[in-house]
């Protein structure tokens, strides 16, 4: 399959009727396979999205606003393209439901028909919007400490004072500190995050920003490099779930942590931000927006 048919990138009219047509998938194995990623996946999580731009009609003809919160499986077959996705939501405005219910279950339908596997979704109505807050990936992986009960050294790699003239991205620049102690290697555990995340849309080069968490347990990986390695992607083509997807395989292919999580929430466009995580030891942190979202 090529990505010729997607609107991605095309002028696009938009329709305020709803339309579940509008949705378009994007087969995970085509960048899987480019990244030579194992058929038995290194990894579970779920691709998380929030949409602020969501809108419907009651019986009454009076709008209706919500935040939708879905949660896409890794395991699924399609990833959802997003501009499909926001003409989709756009399709709602002028269309009447019966109830914020109905709306869910059709949107849960919808977007689980296209991704090939059931997803989660929630709407939260603006009854709710005053229990929603900022946070910072510090708090957000500390909600996941019950699955651990280990604690994991902080460290913000943007701190580093590091220079760079080379932004293509290079596997080999990540490397694990081979010290050792008594002939045996020195197990680290570390959480560390970077703001300076950025990639291009594959299909229109529009800027792609995030930031990203990686927590390991391993051999200490060395920062500098892997900051680098990170800030290669600012000239690389590639939707959000790709990007982490190689991450978190050239982490693991190069460094060889036991235990690994890279987890990237990227600011939104026309709505919608795209959070995909990806562990091979810890379930999926709490959905905490952050600053730049």
């Amino acid at each position: 399959m090529t990505l010729d048919n997607l609107v991605l990138g095309k002028s696009t009219t938009y329709s305020d009727k709803y339309d579940a047509s509008l949705l378009q998938s994007v087969p995970r194995s085509l960048s899987r396979d480019q990244i030579a990623l194992p058929k038995e996946l290194p990894f579970h999580g779920v691709d998380i999205w929030n949409g602020y731009e969501v809108s419907w009609l009651n019986s009454k003809g009076k709008p209706l606003i919500a935040i939708l919160r879905c949660k896409v499986p890794v395991s699924s077959p399609n990833l959802i393209e997003s501009k499909s996705f926001k003409l989709y939501l756009n399709s709602f405005n002028q269309s009447q439901f019966a109830s914020l219910e109905q709306v869910r279950q059709i949107m849960q339908k919808d977007l689980s028909d296209c991704a090939g596997q059931a997803v989660e979704l929630e709407l939260l109505g603006f009854d709710c919007f005053a229990q929603l807050s900022l946070g910072q990936f510090e708090s957000a992986q500390s909600e996941s400490a019950s699955h651990t009960n280990e604690p994991f050294d902080f460290a913000l790699l943007d701190e580093l004072d590091i220079e760079i003239d080379d932004y293509q991205i290079d596997p080999g620049r990540l490397s694990a500190n081979e010290s050792k102690t008594n002939n045996s290697q020195q197990e680290v555990k570390e959480l560390l995050v970077s703001h300076l995340l950025k990639s291009n849309c594959l299909i229109t080069n529009q800027p792609d920003w995030g930031s990203v968490l990686i927590k390991y347990q391993g051999t200490k990986i060395d920062h500098e490099n892997l900051l680098k390695y990170l800030i290669s992607f600012r000239q690389h083509n590639e939707f959000h779930e790709q990007c982490v997807e190689r991450i978190f395989y050239d982490i693991l292919s190069q460094c060889k942590p036991s235990k690994l999580t890279v987890y990237a929430r990227y600011t939104r466009r026309g709505g919608l931000d795209i959070n995909p995580f990806r562990s091979n030891f810890e379930a999926p942190y709490a959905d905490v927006r952050l600053a730049r979202q």
